[in-house]
């Protein structure tokens, strides 16, 4: 057996392990989802919304499969950080010492964005988008029967989106970290990244003007402030090199 051959076996065994690792943690996580579930889905129910919600079930797998659905996404977000630091681990070897503390060094950042993009859609994003809906069917003189599977998928389309969007900044200041983006190539590419922005928006969503701007704005100033972080992290690298 060649040296390749033992390389590609070690690497593939260091993988195996690690996502036994991730999937021992997930079986964990999971259990405590189902714990968290049943409370979250109550308090959701309850929250202070701008519309009065009257909760029904069209099948009856209905309650049950929205249960196991928040269990899942509750475990997936407790051990993000676990299967982050397990890619990390996975992916040092190949990366130099600075670019290794670099990646360790945003995996607490990149997770602390996910749930501030999350709290931001659902204390702003979604209960706006809900009013909307709700007054679009009134004035259509259409009443809201609304199912408890139908909500709950509707606001888990708004909520998480914004989780994964707003770890732009940090992206940006990694792959600036790497030297694989320059501020320069942000400026330049502007105008394409604010067009990419509007599609995202138009996916996520009502078809509705207001409701597409709360989450555009949102986007594009999170890009402007992805190029002052680029900005930085290039004076500070190119300081860095004039000690050197």
């Amino acid at each position: 057996m060649n040296d390749q051959s033992v390389s590609l076996s070690v690497h593939l065994k260091e993988l195996r392990t690690r996502i036994i690792i991730i999937a021992i943690s997930f079986f964990f996580a999971f259990i405590i989802g189902m714990l968290i579930a049943k409370p979250l889905i109550l308090w959701l129910k309850k929250d202070d919304m701008p519309v009065q919600v009257t909760f029904n079930v069209f099948k009856v797998t209905d309650a049950f499969h929205i249960y196991m659905q928040v269990a899942f996404i509750l475990a997936l977000i407790l051990i993000a950080p676990i299967i982050l630091y397990q890619l990390w681990g996975f992916v040092k070897p190949g990366l130099h010492q600075h670019e290794q503390k670099t990646a360790l060094y945003y995996i607490p950042i990149i997770f602390c964005l996910f749930l501030i993009g999350i709290l931001f859609s659902y204390t702003i994003v979604f209960p706006f988008a809900l009013k909307f809906m709700f007054q679009f069917g009134e004035d259509l003189g259409v009443k809201n029967t609304i199912g408890l599977n139908t909500y709950f998928q509707f606001m888990m389309q708004l909520v998480l989106p914004f989780g994964a969007l707003f770890q732009m900044p940090i992206l940006i200041a990694f792959l600036t970290k790497l030297q694989l983006l320059s501020p320069s190539t942000m400026k330049k590419c502007r105008k394409y990244a604010y067009f990419v922005i509007l599609i995202i928006a138009g996916l996520i969503a009502p078809p509705e003007v207001l409701s597409q701007l709360l989450i555009t704005v949102p986007l594009l100033i999170l890009y402007e402030i992805s190029i002052f972080v680029s900005s930085f992290v290039t004076r500070k690298i190119e300081r860095k090199e004039l000690i050197a």
